[in-house]
């Protein structure tokens, strides 16, 4: 059994399982594009213009610092995304991150009060957006870089919705009570 079913409860089904959009992994993919790029210029040009030990000195201070960017500019926010999750089970929802300090958080479906999303208009061209949860906490919360997170809305509110209706023990739905009189 793998993550995120380990932290399940024997009886609770997992939902959903995202890691946040691969927006976050732009500027990385950049940085490592550029800094390839221009260490690998500037070990040409000592190569061309520096002898003997001296190039050799120059051309592992540029390894140095080429890694260094690399580690700190690639590395880090790769781990960071493949190691932060969003799982929503049937009866709560979780987010997990961190690699050496993990920290999380559990809503129960019952606690959520209100669901929203919101997403401009370039997360809308790459299908992602804020996710906003109104529990019992006196501040909302808002998870950013949630991919199709209109269908995760969707799935939140459809889940919220079931578990009040099961907790109120009636199996009709919210608009069927309302009066158009």
């Amino acid at each position: 059994m793998g993550y995120p079913e380990d932290v399940l409860a024997p009886d609770e089904r997992l939902l959903l399982h995202r890691h946040p959009h691969w927006k976050m992994l732009f500027w990385p993919i950049v940085t490592l594009i550029v800094a390839t790029a221009l260490a690998g210029f500037t070990g040409g040009l000592i190569s061309q213009k520096a002898t003997g030990t001296t190039a050799s000195a120059l051309l592992i201070t540029v390894l140095v610092v080429y890694v260094a960017i690399l580690l700190w500019r690639c590395a880090v926010p790769v781990i960071s995304w493949k190691s932060t999750h969003f799982i929503v089970t049937d009866r709560r929802v979780l987010v997990r991150q961190g690699v050496i300090t993990h920290s999380g958080i559990d809503i129960p479906m019952s606690r959520i009060s209100s669901v929203q999303f919101r997403h401009g208009l370039f997360d809308r061209l790459l299908g992602t957006g804020t996710l906003i949860i109104e529990s019992s906490s006196s501040e909302p919360l808002e998870y950013d870089d949630i991919p199709a997170v209109q269908q995760v809305h969707s799935l939140l509110y459809h889940q919220v919705f079931e578990v009040e209706r099961h907790r109120d023990g009636r199996d009709e739905r919210w608009d069927d009570r309302r009066s158009y009189r």
